[in-house]
């Protein structure tokens, strides 16, 4: 297949699972063209059958903002029509799922009839989609869709709550490559960070309100009274300024690390203890999937899809969203005991093999399949 993907090139988890599901098409032979304004950061080495478009767009003094929703549009006909794509898979509804729609009316005005696959990632759907500015073309682009996934249960009933949508949506879980997101020895690096054997706590997220970094100080702050302990913060965003601040006040700054941004963030899992999220909402979870498939146990909220994942008493805990006070219990009483550890780290990655990619990635390949075949019949 002849497969065009359209992303946001960022370290969120929508932009990453698009990245890493079309490097895996392209190793099975499929040829796959990468559509966005900015070459995703995991699309960063030379790859057989994959191909990077880059959406140009020009800015003109009439235009306040650039109007990329049109030039995206304007892209994806050049795209399909040389290239002679099957298929469009787009990921985040906002404004791929309506750029996408553009273009396929574009083309069948010119007798090319082009599927589209949109796939909701969480806050297109929970956040920003609901929002009137948006609500109405969200929903009318999902509709019109000739496919549409999900990566969770619980962002499948939440499409449905939100909106009025009259077709089928497909799950299809978000996955982990273990060619590159497993338990690595590093004990040397692990040394380095802590070089008295504190057991080392991690969170990795883009610092937004949502995934409420500041519980994870508090927490780390309630442990570190029982427990010897680092914390690794990994990413960066508009809230690390008020995170550091809280670090400061409550006396933890020297175990608190800040790493910014890092692309090899499974060197990093490779030499943690918990891994923390207490997020408001997640569709999914993607960043404890890859810490669970490093052996790392999870300390979570119980809130959209991470239930799904993280599994309470097995994997790790769950705990309501800002109860900083049970996660901090749960995260004493693993990393307390060394023999419970192992089995928590153990049972984390049991679990994160079911998301292994080479059991989604048919899944995909199945549904673009039947998605194809279904428009071809219907056009």
């Amino acid at each position: 297949m002849k497969i065009g993907i359209v992303c946001y090139p960022t370290y969120g988890g929508s932009g990453v699972v698009a990245t890493e599901l079309g490097k895996a098409l392209a190793k099975e032979g499929h040829q796959v063209h990468f559509i966005t304004y900015m070459r995703p950061p995991r699309l960063d080495v030379f790859q057989p059958n994959v191909f990077f478009h880059e959406v140009s767009f020009q800015n003109y003094a009439l235009f306040e903002y650039p109007p990329y929703e049109t030039a995206l549009a304007s892209n994806l006909v050049d795209i399909v029509k040389y290239q002679k794509l099957d298929l469009l898979h787009v990921h985040y509804a906002i404004p791929h799922a309506s750029a996408a729609y553009i273009a396929k009316q574009i083309l069948k005005e010119q007798g090319i009839y082009i599927p589209v696959i949109t796939t909701l990632h969480g806050t297109d759907i929970t956040l920003v989609g609901k929002a009137p500015a948006y609500r109405s073309v969200v929903a009318f682009s999902i509709n019109q869709s000739d496919g549409i996934t999900t990566v969770s249960e619980s962002l499948k009933k939440d499409t449905y709550t939100n909106f009025d949508i009259s077709k089928d949506i497909e799950v299809i879980p978000n996955f982990i490559d273990f060619t590159r997101f497993t338990k690595l020895n590093k004990e040397h690096f692990k040394k380095a960070i802590a070089p008295n054997n504190e057991r080392i706590l991690i969170h990795t997220s883009n610092f937004r309100k949502v995934k409420r970094v500041e519980d994870t100080v508090r927490i780390f702050e309630k442990v570190r009274k029982e427990v010897n302990a680092k914390l690794l913060l990994v990413g960066d965003g508009p809230e690390r300024a008020c995170v550091e601040e809280l670090a400061r006040k409550l006396e933890v700054e020297k175990d608190v690390i800040f790493l910014g941004k890092q692309d090899a963030v499974e060197e990093l899992l490779a030499i943690a203890d918990l891994y923390l999220m207490p997020s408001e909402s997640e569709s999914f979870g993607l960043a404890a999937l890859e810490a669970m498939a490093c052996e790392v146990p999870v300390i979570s909220s119980n809130t959209g899809g991470i239930p799904e994942i993280n599994i309470e008493g097995l994997t790790g805990f769950l705990s309501d969203v800002g109860d900083v006070d049970a996660m901090a219990r749960n995260a004493i009483s693993i990393l307390s005991n060394e023999e419970k550890l192992i089995g928590y780290k153990q049972n984390a990655l049991a679990q994160a093999k079911k998301f292994d990619i080479s059991l989604v990635l048919p899944v995909y390949e199945n549904y673009y399949q039947e998605v194809i075949k279904r428009a071809k019949a219907y056009n």
